[in-house]
């Protein structure tokens, strides 16, 4: 009987590669960040963005993040040979972005000057205009890591008054009407948050994959199940194919809850696979 040869058609990984990232569950110890992105409160990092972008797209194809924050996605689709385009809303952010991206394309060398890895500083709700405004091609993937809600405005939070204390992170986002990260009811951000990611469909390849890297959220000893109901919400639009379980066990723990009541410490974000269908 002769043996199959392996076809790749989604990404240029070896067998034993793909089959290690079908894990459900993965630990990721993010590396010590840089101090000039130091001040970006919920950084995502380039490792594990990397992870993704190279199991879900080949060489030179076009990855975007409509929330890129401060580079990482763009930083990781360089690293991988991919083009990207990244929007921000903080200028302050954009501008970190940019440098990053700047600094990372020199230090790659002339090997990697064929790509492209575009800031636009606008709001992610605007996706469609921007598609004509920058001349953006169809994109092939996108991942991405939205606000937790307004989870970084709970004042009560331990991880904000560290912050706070520090004053080397930023407690919030920003003051803009238009972020997502300052709208208080929850049932509203759901909605908002969906409509973005909604958005980007008209310009997704078919059967091209959407990564949401998300976690569920607790406020006044409620939890939200942040996760789960945009997973539901975009179900409707996408087709939910799987998600990842990311887990960080490098985290110090806190005695929430100590005598008490049962309070958990949340160190695991789902990585939430869409496909375009």
């Amino acid at each position: 009987m002769t043996k199959r040869t392996f076809e790749n058609r989604l990404n240029n990984l070896d067998p034993k590669s793909w089959i290690k990232f079908q894990k459900s569950w993965f630990l990721h110890n993010p590396p010590p960040r840089k101090k000039k992105v130091l001040r970006h409160p919920a950084k995502f990092p380039e490792t594990l963005a990397q992870e993704f972008i190279e199991f879900f797209t080949k060489q030179h194809q076009i990855v975007l993040d409509p929330m890129v924050g401060t580079g990482s996605t763009l930083v990781a689709a360089l690293r991988s040979k991919r083009h990207s385009y990244g929007i921000e809303l903080n200028p302050i952010y954009a501008s970190i972005a940019k440098t990053v991206v700047n600094e990372e394309r020199k230090n790659l060398g002339e090997n990697y000057s064929d790509l492209y890895a575009e800031v636009i500083l606008g709001n992610a709700a605007d996706f469609v205009e921007f598609i004509h405004r920058y001349d953006i091609p169809e994109i092939d993937y996108v991942l991405t890591s939205p606000p937790y809600w307004d989870m970084l405005r709970v004042k009560g939070a331990m991880t904000q008054r560290r912050r706070r204390e520090s004053q080397e992170i930023d407690v919030h986002y920003s003051d803009d009407p238009d972020d997502l990260g300052n709208i208080d009811d929850y049932d509203e951000f759901l909605e908002a948050l969906s409509e973005i990611y909604a958005s980007i469909k008209v310009h997704l390849k078919k059967k091209a994959y959407l990564t949401i890297i998300v976690k569920n959220v607790k406020k006044g000893g409620t939890i939200y199940p942040l996760a789960w109901d945009l997973a539901r919400e975009l179900s409707k639009i996408y087709k939910l194919k799987d998600e990842r379980i990311w887990v960080q066990d490098n985290q110090r723990l806190a005695p929430y809850g100590m005598g008490n009541a049962w309070v958990s410490n949340t160190f695991h974000h789902y990585c939430l696979q869409f496909r375009n269908e």
